[in-house]
């Protein structure tokens, strides 16, 4: 069976991949990484770029999927920052709002990815 070569999910997955890029950036000017701001900078732009693309090239029908998608994103994203507020409050001493947000971005989009996953194992099963 051959695979759509992009898809609504995985646009979320690239929107949701640039959240965590911008959520990184505070914590890269505040310890003075300017290399590594650049970089992340190049990646973001790299990355909305793809999606762009990948948008443009989905039918009219996928396209009505992605705003429950991003809605998903924008819950788990959340759920990432609650998770790892609890955490962070229970077994480390406190952080900094910058690595706090990184954290909890990073975690609400790999929870994002693992449920698109999960859900289509299910539904393909």
């Amino acid at each position: 069976m051959q695979r759509a070569p992009t898809s609504p999910e995985r646009i979320s997955v690239a929107l949701g991949l640039c959240v965590v890029m911008l959520a990184t950036l505070p914590r890269y000017m505040a310890g003075g990484h300017e290399t590594r701001q650049t970089l992340i900078i190049f990646a973001l732009a790299l990355v909305a770029f793809a999606a762009i693309v990948q948008w443009r090239l989905l039918a009219v029908e996928a396209r009505r999927r992605l705003p429950q998608l991003c809605k998903r994103l924008v819950v788990m994203l959340l759920l990432g920052m609650v998770v790892m507020g609890g955490w962070h409050a229970l077994f480390t001493d406190w952080i900094s709002w910058q690595v706090f947000i990184s954290h909890g971005a990073t975690l609400g989009v790999l929870l994002h990815a693992l449920s698109l996953w999960w859900s289509g194992e299910r539904h393909a099963g």
